[in-house]
């Protein structure tokens, strides 16, 4: 078998066998096949696409190309949610807690984030003394005594998946739906939960800007859980604006908090409740969505979510004092007020521009070796939809640095328009994709 043969037979648009794909995907994490050639497969992918069991194909390669989590020995039905990214998206962060309180297993290997903010591993870093490097026998024993661990990834998951991406991403092949859906399937797959919930974002702050783009991407993962045996569901949910009111490391912690003490903003808490449902229904701890939402809302209500972040940060080394208090949490120098120039209503928040803004104040990567500052990012004081008069405070940016606010305030006050009322009130949840099938909202 020869890689250039492979190359040409994608090029042309034929479909490639089991074996072809083995033999790229083998050859290429182990050296054997060099970077040009994996270019010229992924751009004739790109361009020709690949069919369902291609794709299927494709990430049972990339999951077999390193160890993979083996948790039998947790008790119960293990979750996992995945959400494919956007602004303010501190979710893991409360629907976790909230999820364990109601004693279904959440089993949670995480990653670190490049962009507008950090990943959930950067936001739990904010918590002084949490670790988040931890072995597989400390990982199950924490899930199995809290029903609650976030670790980051091992080296050895999925190393096919870090080589093809770094690839992707400097030859312009990023964007096709079979490359995004196995990067992310392989590394769910190899996390070893029995049950996945996928939070595919839709809209300006997020990788799919378009609702068809982003039902194609759902149904392409949902098909590649359950053919390998792994309940999996998506809810497709809005990213045109950011979610909640906080953007950046310790500011998203803070309002993820809040939520689990019942405090929390209702887009947020409606997703966590729309998200957590669906895993207690998985995990076969409720016995249909409505009655998940209740328990999840009853575990808020009583306490019980709140104790079980206490109890999940005192597990992993974390210093619970700064979940009480949250003043000990990273706090930014300076706090600058956005002020509105005009009366009217927030007709938009671009939610790309906002990320872009809390990128630039120091909340976000712009390269793997860039530094986080955690304290850094924005609260924003309006949502769409809201009454604004002329001298409203719309956002407050929080930043160590003095001279980055000045530009970044310009950006984001063009990042919120204000003007005439929306007739139609914007959805937060599109759509939901399962085995059996597609329901658009």
């Amino acid at each position: 078998m020869r890689m250039y043969d492979i190359i040409q037979k994608k090029r042309d648009g034929k479909e490639l066998t089991t074996e072809e794909i083995n033999f790229f995907i083998n050859g290429y994490t182990e050296g054997r096949i060099p970077d040009y050639q994996a270019s010229a497969l992924l751009m004739a992918i790109y361009l020709k696409k690949m069919n369902k069991r291609e794709t299927v194909d494709l990430t049972s390669a990339v999951v077999n190309s390193g160890e993979t989590v083996d948790l039998s020995l947790i008790k119960g039905i293990k979750v996992d949610k995945h959400s494919t990214g956007g602004v303010g998206d501190k979710t893991t962060l409360a629907l976790g807690p909230m999820v364990a309180a109601c004693g279904l297993p959440f089993a949670k290997m995480s990653g670190r984030g490049l962009g507008h903010t950090g990943g959930t591993l950067d936001k739990l870093e904010a918590i002084k003394g949490l670790r988040t490097e931890l072995s597989k026998e400390e990982f199950i024993s924490i899930v199995n005594r809290v029903k609650l661990c976030i670790c980051s990834q091992t080296a050895n998951i999925t190393p096919a998946d870090k080589k093809l991406y770094a690839l992707r991403d400097v030859t312009a092949t990023v964007d096709n739906i079979s490359l995004i859906a196995s990067s992310v399937m392989s590394k769910k797959i190899a996390s070893g939960s029995n049950s996945i919930v996928l939070d595919v974002k839709v809209g300006s702050g997020a990788f799919m800007k378009d609702l068809e783009s982003a039902f194609v991407l759902a149904k392409e993962m949902v098909d590649i859980g359950n053919s390998v045996g792994r309940d999996t569901v998506a809810i497709i949910s809005d990213m045109d604006e950011p979610l909640g009111y906080a953007i950046g490391n310790s500011l998203e912690v803070i309002e993820a908090i809040e939520t689990l003490k019942g405090n929390g903003p209702e887009d947020f808490v409606e997703l966590c409740l729309t998200l957590g449902a669906r895993l207690l229904l998985l995990g076969k701890k409720a016995s249909s969505i409505e009655e998940g939402r209740k328990m999840l809302v009853e575990v808020i209500n009583n306490g019980e979510a709140y104790n079980k972040l206490l109890e999940f940060v005192e597990a992993q080394g974390g210093d619970t004092d700064y979940i009480k208090n949250t003043e000990l949490l990273p706090k930014a120098s300076h706090i600058i007020e956005l002020v509105s120039h005009n009366d009217g209503y927030i007709k938009s928040i671009d939610a790309e521009e906002v990320g872009k803004c809390a990128l630039a104040l120091g909340a976000g990567r712009e390269t793997k070796e860039s530094d986080i500052d955690l304290a850094a990012g924005i609260i924003l004081n309006k949502k769409v939809d809201d009454r604004v008069e002329k001298g409203d405070v719309v956002a407050y940016l929080h930043c160590n640095d003095k001279s980055k606010a000045e530009n970044v305030a310009i950006m984001l006050r063009n990042a919120i328009k204000i003007g005439d009322k929306n007739p139609i009130h914007k959805k937060l949840i599109y759509g939901i994709v399962d085995n059996k099938e597609t329901i658009k909202f």
